[in-house]
């Protein structure tokens, strides 16, 4: 086991991120994310990693596909959570359904490529911009259902500035990615109209 010690409290992404490439440049051929306060089961790790060897790039465990469930959540949590992952696909049109979920698996040359893209070091939105930044590739990203479990002791740090931190931007990404999407139908369009003279 290693443990990677860090200097200060530099924020969540920070940390994935800093433990990502210490994996990276020790060789590892996969990397997973979970949390560590028992909320994600570590012996239903195989399934994400059965969906790896089956030709994933990378695996989701998800809790809102079929076969995957909360436990102890209140209602309001879970509003939020389903809720930040519909508005995550509904902005991105990305197909994934537990967007925001944290029990993640990558294929170290796939994180190799997106690590280095644009990625939130602090807050939550970590999940929701490596999983973009996959799908923009073209990676194939896999959803397997887990049991999520609410931690029995600690409180969540998900507060009333995260969320708000997290629908600002997404709402920004969305925005660009939008526009693009228009940008480059307009020019689709004015390429078909006929040439003047």
């Amino acid at each position: 086991i290693h443990v990677n010690h860090r200097k200060g409290k530099e924020g969540l992404g920070a940390a994935y991120l800093d433990s990502f490439r210490w994996g990276l440049d020790n060789g590892y051929d996969v990397l997973v994310e979970h949390d560590a306060d028992g909320s994600h089961q570590p012996e239903q790790l195989h399934r994400l990693l059965d969906a790896l060897r089956g030709g994933a790039d990378m695996v989701k465990g998800s809790r809102w596909v079929r076969g995957g469930s909360i436990v102890n959540w209140p209602k309001s949590r879970e509003f939020l959570s389903r809720g930040g992952s519909v508005y995550i696909q509904l902005m991105l049109g990305m197909p994934i359904k537990d967007v925001t979920g944290g029990f993640n698996a990558f294929r170290a040359p796939v994180l190799r490529d997106i690590i280095d893209e644009k990625i939130d070091r602090h807050g939550y939105g970590i999940q929701r911009d490596l999983t973009w930044n996959a799908y923009r590739r073209g990676y194939t990203i896999v959803e397997v259902p887990i049991d999520f479990i609410e931690r029995e002791r600690g409180d969540s740090k998900m507060g009333r500035n995260v969320v708000i931190e997290a629908i600002k931007s997404t709402t920004l990404m969305g925005i660009e990615h939008r526009g693009g999407q228009l940008r480059r139908l307009a020019e689709k369009l004015r390429s078909l109209l006929p040439k003047k003279g």
